[in-house]
């Protein structure tokens, strides 16, 4: 709880939306993922803590692309109302950007405490992102999602390898030691790779 309370609070100091910025940070800090100029598309970004670390990495020449059913209020912050599963969504985030250069998830499941049921939601929302991320990051493009451990995790892990060049399961320090959670941190993506 300690950690945790470090992360809220520091996350006050620092006028983030939440400490889950600090997740974003230091997995950006260890793998480069996101670069001043890039184009940057985080999915399920409410309430915008992706997003606003994000945007400082990238700067004025840079776009970030905020999609979420709920809204997300960020100067700067390019905003999608829509349903992840949807088509009418991918239809949109494409019209606004052919090409990105990373996609972020850290999209989570209504935590129902059935930790075999949550990782299966995790799962399938990561599906999704990946899916989203074929469809419309640019040739060695970057991807990091969001999903709670479990038995599925390595068929997952196989089809990102299919996809990139480098994948990595890693745990952030901001996250909580006792939490399911890890990211899928995949760089280099081989579009012509894509099924």
């Amino acid at each position: 709880m300690k950690n945790r309370d470090y992360y809220y609070w520091e996350a006050k100091k620092r006028g983030y939306k939440s400490r889950a910025s600090f997740k974003l940070l230091q997995i950006n800090d260890r793998f480069y993922l996101i670069r001043k100029g890039y184009t940057v598309l985080d999915l399920g970004a409410a309430p915008g803590g992706w997003s606003q670390v994000a945007l400082k990495i990238v700067g004025r020449e840079g776009r970030v692309i905020a999609v979420d059913i709920k809204p997300v209020k960020l100067r700067d912050v390019e905003y999608i109302r829509g349903d992840v599963y949807s088509d009418e969504t991918l239809k949109r985030i494409k019209e606004r950007a052919e090409k990105v250069d990373v996609v972020l998830s850290d999209m989570s499941p209504k935590i129902s405490g059935i930790s075999s049921w949550d990782h299966a939601r995790s799962i399938d929302l990561a599906e999704r992102a990946l899916f989203i991320a074929e469809n419309v990051l640019r040739e060695r493009g970057h991807f990091v999602v969001k999903i709670f451990q479990g038995d599925m995790l390595n068929a997952y892990l196989k089809k990102c390898r299919d996809r990139f060049d480098m994948v990595k399961v890693h745990k952030p320090k901001a996250s909580n030691r006792e939490s399911p959670e890890i990211y899928v941190v995949c760089k280099r993506f081989k579009l012509s790779n894509t099924p």
